[in-house]
């Protein structure tokens, strides 16, 4: 099978995120590292791609630099990864799909609806791939969880509950770390901090397994500390189009917890949790009976779950696995192969609605707002 070609935008030396990508694509020897423009400041990030192994005329000072130079290369990449601040990825993610290149953007994919629209559009006309990183969704449990789903295991769903709350932005004396600032500056992060920054992967996550998208939302949001202009917490009611109601909490001041995303999906016939800080299991109870332990590599699972674990029963694989099962299911998209658990820029662009309709919401006093991004109703 021969490696496709991978570029990498942002992501540099000491980036949250970047080694998790890189990780990920190069774990099942599907792509090769063969472009990049790792950093802002373009010595620096020439250097970081360098000391990758990327050859020195493919190692970039900016995106734009990295655009043209691989445009008309008879060897160019065919997937670029953006993982940039989030105020880049629209104008990156456009540039790269209008000429020819299959993109996964960090999410949240864009700032605003009309930005999500476009990229939905011009994803579209060019029949390219626009995924985003929604990889939470590639745990392989998490897709076992929505295979019961499917399969009618748990009957209709009626409710969802899930969080994804944190501790670590809650010393108010490290409000000003520049780590943690941006987050909450509306310049940089946009209308939302917190529920744009890890609501929206449970939000994600909730209609990927429940198969329903959401359809209206009611948010309370609160900055607990003072000098942030933007939410450091937040609590969100929702409705799905096919009936099923949803309670989400998202917290960066929940001190003591470390990263705290589960989800709990209850239906007619049974119930079933997962927790990202113990992912190899879901916890399965149906009606009337007694609650199972469900275990990554255990027989019996779903072909989906099966695909994408690698390691035998009771090993934990770990966020940069479900990173790289991102990067399994791209490769083979790419390669003409289809994929419907790929997150894809119409899930980008209903995250980007959902966050402006909480924003609403919130500022309205929690009245009930219309979730969905108009092009999509």
């Amino acid at each position: 099978m021969t490696r496709l070609n991978w570029g990498m935008i942002g992501g540099g030396e000491g980036s949250q995120i970047g080694p998790a990508h890189r990780l990920g694509a190069l774990a099942d020897g599907n792509f090769t590292l063969a472009a990049g423009a790792l950093d802002a400041d373009p010595a620096r990030g020439k250097d970081y791609a360098q000391r990758l192994g990327v050859p020195t005329d493919r190692a970039y000072g900016n995106w734009r630099e990295m655009l043209e130079g691989e445009r008309n290369r008879p060897d160019r990449v065919e997937l670029v990864t953006v993982a940039t601040p989030n105020s880049t990825h629209f104008e990156i993610t456009r540039a790269f799909l209008e000429a020819g290149f299959h993109v996964l953007c960090e999410k949240p994919m864009t700032m605003t609806v009309e930005e999500g629209e476009e990229i939905v559009r011009v994803a579209r006309a060019s029949s390219k791939i626009c995924a985003v990183n929604y990889c939470y969704s590639a745990y392989p449990m998490v897709r076992e969880m929505r295979e019961m789903v499917r399969s009618g295991q748990i009957g209709r769903v009626r409710l969802v509950v899930t969080n994804f709350s944190h501790g670590h932005h809650g010393d108010a004396t490290d409000a000003d770390n520049p780590r943690v600032r941006w987050r909450y500056d509306p310049s940089l992060a946009g209308v939302s901090g917190q529920f744009a920054d890890c609501g929206i992967h449970a939000l994600h996550m909730a209609s990927f397994i429940a198969g329903d998208q959401v359809e209206k939302v009611s948010a309370d949001f609160a900055s607990t500390i003072s000098s942030r202009v933007l939410e450091d917490d937040a609590m969100v009611n929702f409705r799905m189009s096919g009936g099923a109601v949803g309670r989400l909490w998202t917290s960066s001041v929940a001190i003591g917890r470390q990263h705290g995303f589960d989800i709990q999906v209850f239906g007619e016939t049974g119930g079933m949790r997962w927790a990202s800080e113990q992912p190899n299991q879901v916890f399965y109870t149906p009606v009337g009976g007694r609650t199972q332990i469900m275990e990554k590599g255990e027989a019996g699972l779903s072909d989906e779950a099966a695909r994408l674990s690698r390691v035998a029963i009771a090993h934990p694989e770990g966020f940069p696995l479900a990173v790289a099962n991102i990067y399994v299911d791209l490769a083979a998209a790419i390669r003409g192969e289809a994929r419907d658990g790929l997150p894809s820029a119409e899930d980008g662009l209903r995250s980007m609605a959902a966050v402006h309709a909480c924003v609403a919401s919130a500022r309205a006093g929690g009245t009930w707002v219309d979730a969905r991004p108009p092009m999509l109703r």
